[in-house]
């Protein structure tokens, strides 16, 4: 490899909008994300599934078959 040309890596601290901090390895000293895994819905259990109505069932009530 050619000396010089790689970026260097070092500690990262990357912090979360709801106030998380992580430790990460990275070429940038610190990074900004909106969403992690304490704060996201999925991950937290607060996710809200939503039944969507299947393509047939739509279909046939949109041209009154049975």
């Amino acid at each position: 490899m050619k000396d010089g040309i790689h970026p260097k890596y070092m500690d990262c601290v990357v912090s979360c909008a709801c106030g998380a901090q992580y430790q990460v390895m990275s070429n940038a000293p610190e990074a900004k994300i909106g969403i992690c895994a304490k704060c996201h819905p999925f991950y937290t259990g607060k996710a809200k599934l939503v039944d969507t109505e299947g393509r047939v069932d739509r279909f046939r009530r949109r041209y009154n078959l049975k």
